[in-house]
This record gives structure tokens, sequence and C-alpha cells, in this order.
């Protein structure tokens, strides 16, 4: 696991659960007014080891209840199954931030039972995506799948957006809106 950041506790990041946060490196976005921009753009060295989060995890058994996973974008890491593997293993609950773009890697963690939670990023109506995500090479149905699998409802989940307003208009809210529900 590519890790860059990592905050011992955290009683907002995971709803209704004390947690640890987990940062990872990458991204495959690029949206403009990303507010984790260094985990997106700083690729060099890790700042943490998987070590590192376990024995913190050890450590704090009687306290913690969870670990929220985010990012950039999570589920860029090829070894996140194995990783949350280790975390279900050690009884923690997982939540996953996640940007929609990986559905199938999405809905194999949630079918395998490695997904407590998940916050899905829309960054904005079908439409304009893709600027907003600041990417031309965006795979809008990717995204759409995404959130019609959480929808199917088989974990608790969120969606969410950063309103900025040189990309979201009243329209686009009502866009999204038609689309979430």
């Amino acid at each position: 696991m590519f890790i860059k950041g990592f905050q011992k506790l955290t009683l907002l990041d995971f709803p209704g659960k004390t947690a640890c946060t987990v940062f990872t490196g990458g991204c495959n976005f690029r949206c403009p007014f990303c507010h984790n921009a260094l985990l997106v753009t700083d690729m060099d060295d890790a700042q943490y080891t998987e070590e590192e989060i376990f024995e913190h995890l050890e450590r704090r058994k009687n306290v913690l209840d969870g670990v929220a996973i985010t990012g950039g974008e999570p589920l860029l890491q090829k070894d996140i199954e194995r990783f949350l593997y280790e975390i279900k293993d050690k009884g923690y609950a997982v939540k996953l931030d996640t940007n929609g773009s990986f559905p199938e890697k999405l809905i194999n963690l949630l079918e395998e039972g490695l997904i407590d939670y998940v916050a899905m990023d829309i960054k904005n109506s079908p439409e304009t995506y893709a600027f907003t995500a600041g990417t031309e090479k965006l795979d809008i149905e990717a995204v759409q799948k995404s959130v019609a699998y959480l929808k199917e409802e088989h974990v608790p989940f969120e969606f969410r957006t950063t309103v900025v307003k040189h990309y979201h208009s009243k329209a686009s809210f009502e866009e999204i809106g038609k689309w979430l529900v």
C-alpha cells in the first residue's frame, strides 16, 4: 500500500465510529478544487508503512472501532484487498472514500465483506462530470455503475459533493438530484 498520510483518531470520518484515517496516494481524477491535492501529485516515497498502521491498530484495540480509507483514490492501490482483509481480521470496521470510477473493484470488495460503509464523491451532473473532475478521459458509465450498485443498499453509504461556484449551479444540482434518486 502506498500510504501518504495517517490520522490516528477521527470522530468525523466514519459515522458513528471512533476511527483512524489512512490516506493513500494517487488519483485518476484531477479535480481543480481537490483538498487533498498533494496526495494526488506528490508521488514520492510513502510516508507510512503498513506495519506502522497495524501496530497502531493493535495498540488502540479498545479505543478504535474502525478505519477510514481515503485518498487520492484508494481503489488505485493494487493491494487494497489484502490490506482490507488484514484490517478486518483485526476486528475493525472499514469505511471507504471513493470517486466511484472502479465499480468492479468496489463491488468485489463489498461482496467480499471488506467494506462496511462507503462515501462516494459525486463531482457534478453527468453532463459536466469530466470537466469538474479535471479530466477529458472519464468513463462516466463506470461512475454510474458504482452509483447504481450503492443505491441497491448492500452497505450503508453516502453520496457527497464538494460545492464550487465555478463548477456548480442550481441546474447542476437539480440534475445530480434526478440522477441519484
